[in-house]
């Protein structure tokens, strides 16, 4: 099963987790956005809050999925061991995505925090249970598994198609476009992922990326500052990468 401390998963009385819920920073953006004060309540009874580090495991490919979760704060890194022993990093989740989702009894990739982490956790079977009250919900969580499926076709072209410098230009455009979803500044970026995870999520090596990051820095199209914030100085200079890419 997942790798949570038990003192970080301890419910809060339902009682408060309705203030904690009412009050959330990012309601709006996950799967909660849909509910009723009264259905929100309703939802405040089967859900906990998880605190964990960075580095952490949340969830094991192949394991139980028992639990599904909802990202407060923080981000985490998703992806597969392959049959060789190589992993392939899938995607990366931000404040407001589900975390969890299984179409069998089984978690289908891996999940760790890539710095400090909060989570909304939700007991699966009583979550399954709850749905039938709550219809709205399962139709918001459909359309979260029907935006995966398009996420990873989307990823499915980005490895096929795409040169080094368009994969890496997609990659920035991609984080610049969800940091406004989030209403986020659409620069600088919040890079929490490392050169290799980046490596891993593209295709490439990590040689590759850092040095398609320093062609990119060349051009003026970014700049890097901090090992983990790049600012974008050009966006339409990379949309125009992206754009032809797929166009191509």
């Amino acid at each position: 099963m997942a790798i949570l401390p038990a003192a970080a998963a301890r419910p809060a009385p339902p009682s408060k987790m309705v203030g904690v819920c009412a009050a959330c920073a990012i309601r709006e953006l996950s799967v909660c956005s849909v509910l009723s004060a009264t259905e929100l309540s309703r939802l405040c009874t089967i859900v906990a809050t998880v605190n964990l580090d960075a580095g952490r495991t949340v969830i094991n490919e192949g394991e139980p999925a028992d639990d599904l979760f909802n990202v407060i704060r923080g981000s985490v890194k998703l992806y597969k061991l392959l049959s060789d022993g190589r992993r392939q990093v899938t995607g990366f989740l931000f404040p407001g995505d589900f975390l969890g989702i299984a179409l069998n009894d089984t978690y289908a990739y891996s999940g760790d925090a890539l710095e400090p982490l909060q989570l909304c956790r939700f007991p699966r079977k009583k979550l399954e249970i709850l749905l039938a009250e709550l219809p709205r919900l399962e139709w918001k969580l459909l359309g979260t598994t029907a935006h995966e499926h398009a996420a990873a076709q989307d990823q499915m072209m980005l490895l096929g198609r795409k040169t080094a410098r368009e994969r890496v230009a997609s990659f920035l455009v991609l984080l610049s476009e969800r940091a406004v979803k989030r209403r986020r500044p659409a620069s600088p970026l919040d890079v929490p992922m490392s050169r290799t995870d980046i490596a891993d999520f593209l295709g490439l090596t990590t040689e590759t990326v850092s040095r398609t990051l320093t062609q990119l820095r060349q051009a003026r199209l970014i700049a890097t500052s901090e090992r983990k914030r790049i600012n974008i100085l050009n966006q339409n200079g990379l949309k125009a990468l992206v754009d032809a890419a797929a166009g191509a």
